[in-house]
Order: C-alpha cells, then structure tokens, then sequence
C-alpha cells in the first residue's frame, strides 16, 4: 500500500464533515500532495446522501475504524511485490534472492496466485538433501531447467523436455568400464550425464538412450555425434563451464515449487496486526505473504516491518476530540486539524497545523483556503461546501452563524448560480424528516461523544442532534427514543444521552435526556415533559448547548 493520508470527519458525520473531508482531500490534490484521499468512519445521513446525488460527486471512502493492519506496515504490493514462479528453477530463484537483498521470496502460479514461500531455511534443507553423499544426486527437475540454470546451448532436445521428472545425476569421469557399470544400475531414461571429451561414454550414453548428455567445457560433439543423438532419444547440451561446476549448478536446477515451503499460509490486507502476530512467530523466516480473497499474491509482511511506522497518517476536519475521532486514530500521526469547535482533549507528539475559528462550519474554513492558496474552487466542489455552510449554520440563521460565513456563502452562490434559501431549504428538507427511519440511525446519525475532565475525574456525555420541520413525528415516538438513548448510555458508561430536536421554523428545540438519576436535577432548563426539556432560541449544540450543559455538569460535580 502506498503512502495515504486520510482525511476525516468525525465518527458519526454530518453533512459539514463529509463536505469538508472530501473539499480538504481535493485541495490538498490540486497542491501536488496526491496522497491525500477523503474518507469517513460512519453512514451518510440522508441528507448528506441527498447532497452527494444531486451534485452528482462521489462519496469518500467507508473505513469504519484504522486498527492496525497488515496493509498499513506493508512495503511493495502487486507487481511491485519480488515474487517467483513455481516452474522457475531454484538457482534463477536463489539468484533474484540475492539480487533484491531479500530472504524470503514467495512461489506463485502462472496467473500470480501465491502457491508456497522460498526461505533459507528450506532453501538449506532442500541443498543438504540434495548433496547428500551416502547416495547419487537425484532431483525433481526437467531438461528445460537444466538447460536454463547451466546456461547450456542445446544440441538437440528430445522427449518433452518441460516435464518435471525424478532424474539421477551421473558424472561420467571414471574409466569407461566402470562408467558403464554405473549406468547399468539405473533406468537409462531417467539418467542425465555429465561428462567431458570423452567420445566412449558420449556414445555409449547415446545408445543407451540417457534422458540428456551434458558436455562441459564448452566443446560441441563431432558431427556424427550429434547425428546419432538427433535420431535417438537423447537430449544433447553443451556447457560453458568445467564439470564439476556443471554439476554443481545442475543440483540447483529443480522447480521451487518442489523446494519451497507450502506449509506458509498466506494473510490478507486487512487482517489485523494483532491477528498476524502469533502467525508471524511461527513463520520459520518471520515473513507471511500477503494475499487477496482470491489468492494473488500482494505482497509480504515481516517482523521488521511492524517497527517502523504506518504508511498511512491522518488529517481531521469538523472536529478535534479523540472521543469523536475514527477508532483507532492514536496509532497514527495526525498531519492537520481544521475545525470550527471547542479545543478538546487531543495531543500530539509534534507539532502540527491546527486552524480552528469561531465560525458556523468548517465548510467555510476550506473555502477560505482554496483562496488564501489562490487555488481555484473546482465546479463538482463548490456546491458541496455551499451545501456544508447552509446545513450547518440552519440556512445561515443559527446563532454560530459570522460574517465569514455569510460572506462565503454569497462567494459560493455567485460562482455555481445556485440560490441561497432555495438551495438550503432543499438540504435542511433532506435531512429533516424521521418517517420509517429507525431510532438507532437517528441518535447516531450525527452524535457527538464529549468528556469534561477536571481533577482526574472524567465524566463522559453525548448529544445528539437531528433537524425536523415539524416535531409532532418525533413526539409521537418520544418513549422508543427514549428507550434507544438509555441503551446508548449504558453502553457507553455515560452520564447522560442527549437528543436535541431543532425545529427549523421555529429556530427552537427540544432536547430528550437519558440520565443518571442523580444528574436530573441539575437540568435546568424549562421542563415539557418526562426527560423533555424546551430549549427556545437553542439551534446549535455547539456554541448554545454545550457550554450550558458543561455549567450544569460543574455544579453536579461541585
């Protein structure tokens, strides 16, 4: 995998995350840093959806947590990835093992899916086996490999020389007579000779119908030599080397796929770190090849990989707390922030770019950017970060709302034609209607996860929030949210759950709290009904809601 910055909205994104994640991706492109791709942790809302359909853009990619996996710490992948084919002859693979510098090479097939792993320590094995002095040299190989692996000119080759067969290896060096006495205890076509200018033993091997005769020194045979064997059975090759390293070279020319270790299972990109670990100590080379569902090979994951860093790092937009952050983010380094809230719990080791203002969206932020980089806003993006604005400012009438904002959104109008209050009452209807939709989707549609710390004594809330056009549907199903709020605080070892409900005709909401029953009579808001409170002139969580219920946990807490 290569190098890939991520950029985040919060875990349960609205539409001002997903547009800011996606416009801070592509202005990052546009400035040469291609590694920058847009992603969220969570479901698009409807109105978000709506927003990306309309516009016709595409959403970034669903990544739903970054626990480490085998795909963040990988080097080469595809056909980068030193790999070896399984007809290919063990000294073509010790030599490319040499070449590259690595001590693992993985065995695929023809079509590239992974078959075994070539490590020293079978590679060690095979050889001992295979120069074992208490019998004759025999191996699984083919006059093809002989051929390749000595780097032989071929004479004549006879009798299918790409099958792989059992072969004894004979060096004829000894008196004729006693040659002959060798040969005679073998099958003759299952016997490849090695032999020098020796015209006895070359006809003789001839006659009997040897698998191939191997010449060394590089001397081609008298012509009626090479007559006979054309007309014979046997394959002729001339090497260029003395005997015995003909001999040597030809031990190392049988398929990896008969040395390899198909013992080695493959693991997949998005296996766990955690999950391969157990795997990679039982590994005899400490190396896995890395597989795709379908068994072609990606790549390898060592030990060694796992102590240097991740090839991927994060840039967040729309938020800057660890609890609102995807799961997982404490692994990596965080490049940017860009956000428009409260300063929350995050630290990092180094210093990095943080730009936070009080202005109603982050969407207002980018936009800001692509200007101040002199960048021109492209077409497919501008009406996003317009839709971003107006949703999160409530068509520019929320409290949060500036003069920044305002003078943005008019900036964006001008250059994509699009209507203000036309286009921001499309997005609000978008996303304002609960209908069939379950309780679950709409709490954690677009909820927040704070904590308010002080004297080591963290205690943890949510608020969630979701715009409606009329609060009767949300009303009639207030005990169902209920209910689903308390299951979130249990879960989530809360004080409190929060729904806020802003009605955006009225520009008001009403807020339904799940909570400890101690913490109850520190609300002090007006009361409408069981756990249901009136909020009137309240539309943003952010610069109304929170700094009053933060007053409120203050006191509970004192």
């Amino acid at each position: 995998m290569k190098n890939t910055t991520y950029v985040f909205g919060h875990k349960n994104p609205d539409t001002d995350a997903i547009v800011s994640a996606v416009a801070f991706a592509r202005l990052k492109q546009l400035l040469g840093e291609s590694e920058y791709v847009a992603a969220r942790a969570g479901k698009l809302s409807p109105q978000t959806e709506y927003i990306f359909k309309r516009f016709k853009v595409l959403p970034p990619e669903y990544i739903p947590e970054l626990h480490p996996k085998v795909a963040y710490y990988m080097k080469d992948t595809g056909e980068g990835a030193e790999c070896v084919d399984e007809s290919r002859s063990l000294w073509n693979a010790a030599s490319k093992m040499q070449k590259s510098g690595v001590s693992v090479l993985p065995v695929v097939d023809a079509s590239g899916k992974y078959k075994s792993l070539l490590h020293y320590n079978v590679f060690a094995r095979a050889v001992i086996s295979i120069l074992n002095p208490e019998h004759h040299l025999s191996i699984s190989t083919s006059i093809k490999l002989i051929k390749e692996t000595i780097g032989a000119q071929p004479v004549c080759l006879q009798n299918n020389p790409d099958e792989i067969q059992k072969l004894t290896i004979i060096v004829g060096a000894a008196s004729f007579e006693s040659f002959k006495k060798t040969l005679s205890a073998h099958r003759s076509e299952r016997v490849v000779v090695i032999t020098g200018n020796r015209d006895d033993i070359q006809n003789h091997c001839i006659e009997s119908s040897v698998a191939a005769l191997v010449l060394t020194g590089g001397k081609i045979p008298p012509k009626e030599i090479c007559e006979k064997a054309r007309s014979g059975k046997t394959s002729v090759l001339v090497s260029s080397f003395d005997t015995a390293s003909t001999a040597m070279l030809i031990s190392y020319s049988s398929p990896v796929s008969v040395m390899s270790d198909s013992s080695v299972e493959g693991v997949h990109p998005m296996d766990s770190v955690r999950k391969i670990k157990p795997l990679l100590k039982k590994s005899p080379s400490r190396s896995l090849p890395v597989i795709s569902d379908d068994g072609m090979l990606l790549g390898i994951i060592s030990e060694n990989d796992l102590l240097h860093e991740p090839n991927i790092q994060v840039s967040l937009v729309d938020h800057n707390e660890l609890s609102q952050a995807v799961e997982g983010i404490e692994n990596y380094k965080i490049r940017e922030i860009v956000d428009h809230h409260r300063i929350g719990s995050i630290a990092t080791k180094y210093p990095i770019t943080f730009i936070n203002r009080p202005v109603g969206s982050t969407s207002t932020q980018i936009a800001n950017l692509y200007r101040e980089k002199h960048v021109p806003i492209p077409q497919d993006i501008a009406p996003l970060l317009l839709c971003g604005i107006l949703s999160d400012t409530l068509i520019l009438q929320s409290a949060t709302t500036t003069d920044i904002d305002r003078e943005v959104a008019d900036y964006l109008s001008a250059i994509t034609d699009l209507d203000i209050n036309a286009l921001g009452h499309d997005v609000i209807s978008a996303g304002s209607h609960i209908g069939n939709r379950s309780v679950g989707e709409v709490i954690s549609q677009d909820l927040k996860e704070f904590s308010e710390d002080e004297d080591g004594n963290a205690i943890k809330y949510t608020v969630s929030q979701i715009e409606v056009e009329d609060p009767d549907e949300f009303l009639a199903r207030k005990a169902e949210f209920l209910d689903e709020l308390e299951i979130v605080r249990r879960s989530r070892g809360c004080l409190f759950c929060a729904l806020l409900v802003t009605d955006i005709t009225k520009l008001s909401s009403l807020m339904l709290i799940a909570s400890d029953a101690k913490f109850l009579p520190f609300v002090n808001f007006p009361k409408r009904d069981e756990n249901l409170y009136y909020l009137k002139d309240v539309v943003s969580r952010k610069k109304q809601l929170i700094p009053l219920l933060t007053e409120e946990i203050a006191r509970f807490k004192s």
